[in-house]
Parts: structure tokens; C-alpha cells; sequence
């Protein structure tokens, strides 16, 4: 797993999402299916069904919304062959990254990121896009236990999404295990990741599924 992992972060600033993807599967996270295309590629067959998201894929480009770099809920190949046309023309210089939608649940952020003080930190949030809105997040130093991800939890204002409010399926040990999982990462890399940032992940009934996925890396002085 190191010589993997060494590939990936190699001479590099920030991780592209299928990179960032790759470093999640090589821990074990939960996260989706995806295929990438280089510059002028085209797109023919999918290894998955659809719907699916079209996404600039860039270790340029982190907030791909920001230039318009996300379409979603494409439905059919001729659709997908059209965006990914218009894509290409609009980030010449970009890969693309065709996304497999999955099943909204209940949204969390999950993130890792170097205090000065402190030093790499985990932080969850119950909330998605609104996390920022809310600042309903909770953080601890890494590494963690059990123990301290159960605790985050309680201090999320947002908890009772991931307790069975209004029989809403979401299982809150989903959520520790993750977190557990994302503090083992963090520990391993905790020379290397300045910040890095899971959201939104979708928690379900019994399982969970992270859908973005943003690293950017300490640099080398």
C-alpha cells in the first residue's frame, strides 16, 4: 500500500478526485463507481448503469462547481456523448470523470485538516452544503478512538438525523467507522495532507458512500 500511495502523492500539490478515490479504496472507504477520461477521449460504454455525473477531473481545479465543471443525472449515452463533447471543449487541458449517481441519504462531511496549533485534526458535520451555513461540525486530533468518534457525534447539533428522526434510515455507527477509517488514513499520511475534505457522504440504513472527495498537500519547504 505505501508504494501505492507514494505513486499518487508523488511531486504533487493537490490530488485530482479519481486520485483522491483511489487513496479512499486503498483504506478501505466506501466510495463510487467512476471512469475517467484523458484529454479528446470519448466515451462509447460504461462499466455501470446510468444515471451518472460528468465532472472536470483536475489537480487544478478543487471547487469544480465554481467554473461549471459538474453535470448530474445525465441519463442516457447520447446525453453523456454530448456533455462530455461540451466538456471537453470548455477544459481543453482537463481529464473528465464520469460518476456514478447513487441514492441520496443522509448527508455528513467528513475532513481532515492541519491545525497550526493542534496539528491534523478530523471534523464531521451533519449537513452537506449546509455544514457551512450551520458551522454545526465537531473536531478532534488524530488519531482517534471509538470513543472520541462517538463523542464528536454528540456534539453535532444535526446527530438526531443519524438517530431515527422521523423514521429516517441512517445508521450513526455507519458514521464512527467511517471516521475511524478516515483518522487511519490521516495518521499514515499525517506528513503529507494539509487538508482534505469528504462531502458530501451519503450515510445509509447499513451502509455509507462518499460522493466527493477534495486533498490538497503540505508543501515541501
Amino acid at each position: 500500500m505505501k508504494q501505492r500511495v507514494q505513486q499518487l502523492i508523488e511531486n504533487k500539490k493537490n490530488l485530482a478526485e479519481n486520485e483522491v478515490k483511489d487513496l479512499l479504496k486503498a483504506y478501505d472507504i466506501k466510495t463510487t463507481d467512476y471512469v475517467v477520461l484523458e484529454q479528446d477521449e470519448s466515451v462509447k460504454e460504461l462499466p455501470f448503469d446510468f444515471p451518472v455525473a460528468l465532472k472536470v477531473c483536475s489537480s487544478n481545479i478543487l471547487h469544480k462547481t465554481d467554473v461549471d465543471g459538474v453535470k448530474l443525472n445525465i441519463s442516457s449515452m447520447n446525453e453523456l456523448q454530448e456533455e462530455v463533447k461540451r466538456f471537453h471543449q470548455k477544459f481543453p487541458e482537463e481529464n473528465l470523470l464520469i460518476d456514478h449517481m447513487v441514492e441520496s441519504g443522509v448527508e455528513v462531511i467528513i475532513g481532515l485538516i492541519q491545525d497550526p496549533t493542534f496539528g491534523l485534526s478530523i471534523m464531521v458535520g451533519v449537513g452537506g452544503i449546509y455544514t457551512e451555513v450551520y458551522q454545526d461540525v465537531s473536531f478532534r486530533v488524530i488519531p482517534i478512538e471509538p470513543y472520541d468518534a462517538s463523542e464528536m457525534l454528540e456534539e453535532v447539533k444535526g446527530k438526531k438525523l443519524l438517530e431515527g428522526f422521523r423514521n429516517i434510515k441512517a445508521d450513526k455507527q455507519q458514521v464512527i467507522d467511517l471516521l475511524l477509517k478516515v483518522s487511519d488514513l490521516g495518521n499514515a499520511l499525517i506528513d503529507v495532507v494539509d487538508q482534505m475534505d469528504l462531502n458530501p457522504v451519503f450515510i445509509y440504513e447499513n451502509s455509507y458512500c462518499v460522493v466527493d472527495a477534495k486533498m490538497i498537500l503540505k508543501q515541501k519547504k
